[in-house]
């Protein structure tokens, strides 16, 4: 079983801008999911579900927020598994390389741990591209 999700990515903008999309309640709840989060080490967050897509809370707590480093705790509603997300963006010489890292994957029991894996890797994928759009017309907007 697979135990590690990865995704990269790399965006035409500067390297604030991405910080401020993945660490900002505001600009979370924008191109994301609805956010009750501060990167503030030891900060008790919230993803707010919204009824469309069967979606559900997240929760957890985060560990590292750093510039530009994001790590936190990912506990899905009705679940008492503890996952782990963690941000990393590095500055390059024409805007912003992103690194996204889900793990602990494998704590879910059983045929579960392989639906939450693809559950996972699916919705990353799709919050690559979301947060692509968001950066996008943010840049545009400006």
């Amino acid at each position: 079983m697979k135990d590690l999700i990865t995704k990269e990515a790399h965006f035409n903008h500067p390297i604030e801008k991405v910080w401020n999309a993945i660490s900002k309640a505001e600009e979370i709840s924008t191109w994301f999911i609805k956010a009750d989060f501060k990167a503030e080490s030891g900060y008790h967050y919230t993803f707010i579900a919204s009824q469309k897509n069967d979606c559900v809370n997240i929760t957890g707590v985060v560990i590292e927020a750093t510039p530009y480093t994001l790590i936190y705790t990912w506990i899905v509603a009705h679940t008492e598994v503890e996952t782990t997300v963690k941000w990393e963006l590095e500055a390059t010489d024409n805007g912003t390389r992103l690194y996204l890292e889900h793990s602990g994957i494998s704590k879910y029991k059983g045929d579960t741990a392989i639906k939450m894996f693809e559950s996972f890797n699916g919705g990353w994928a799709g919050c690559m591209t979301e947060l692509s759009d968001y950066l996008k017309k943010l840049v545009n907007a400006g």
